[in-house]
């Protein structure tokens, strides 16, 4: 299966629902989100991808991601993600409260398939940065499906972490010049809704994160390494105060 490649990245406005990007670094505004394809490691597999916006209301969001990828299964593939363009730039210090909530499902998956669901959030020294920048310092991911026997970065360093309600296995590591904690479900969650301070304050007690870091980035999506998928999010939303 060939995969198309562009050059460039695409900013397109969304002026009506229904809306697919399939370009390698396509990008989608969404009302408080940027939708984008982020196809970062098409080199290693043979495949292609598309995300398609679905709704978009006030902050909530909606889209679905469809993959098909093959070879070097320890390789991902991409991160199809949306980005709060507004939850950013408060310091973890001074968030009073992070609500967010996400459903999801698996409209199809291929057996075996090897593939992620997740948050990405990225924290730094300075306000704003680009995620997987020289601004980033933390990686916090949250893995709210994992499967094929994947792993995060790093090693895994606790299991039964208790933290917004839900039991997570604690993963660590160093990826380029950031560090990456990874909260790892150990059953798939469909349904979340939570307040993401509660992580917040558990790596600054617990994983020696600086309460003066600043939120810099809040991406949600998946990871795909190998097989295919469509991935359907019925509704999303995230914001900091």
């Amino acid at each position: 299966m060939q995969l198309t490649v562009v050059s460039t990245i695409s900013l397109l406005v969304a002026s009506a629902f229904a809306q697919t990007i399939s370009g390698q670094f396509d990008c989608l505004a969404a009302g408080s989100y940027t939708l984008c394809q982020n196809l970062w490691g098409a080199t290693a597999g043979v495949g292609s991808q598309s995300s398609t916006l679905t709704n978009s209301s006030g902050n909530t969001v909606a889209w679905t991601t469809n993959w098909t990828w093959a070879n070097n299964e320890n390789s991902v593939k991409s991160y199809a993600n949306v980005e709060s363009t507004t939850a950013k730039g408060i310091q973890l210090a001074n968030i009073q409260t992070a609500p967010t909530t996400w459903s999801w499902n698996y409209a199809t998956r291929s057996n075996p398939i090897r593939a992620d669901v997740s948050y990405d959030i990225w924290t730094g020294v300075q306000p704003t940065g680009q995620p997987a920048s020289r601004n980033s310092s933390f990686e916090i991911m949250i893995w709210l499906s994992g499967l094929g026997g994947i792993q995060p970065v790093g090693s895994q360093i606790a299991t039964g972490v208790n933290v917004a309600g839900h039991t997570w296995n604690l993963w660590k590591g160093p990826n380029a010049n950031w560090q990456v904690l990874s909260f790892v479900s150990p059953t798939e969650i469909n349904d979340f809704n939570v307040d993401l301070k509660d992580f917040f304050t558990y790596i600054v007690a617990s994983q020696g994160v600086a309460s003066t870091q600043y939120v810099q980035s809040i991406q949600t999506g998946t990871e795909p390494f190998t097989g295919a998928a469509n991935l359907v999010t019925t509704a999303y939303s995230v914001s900091l105060s």
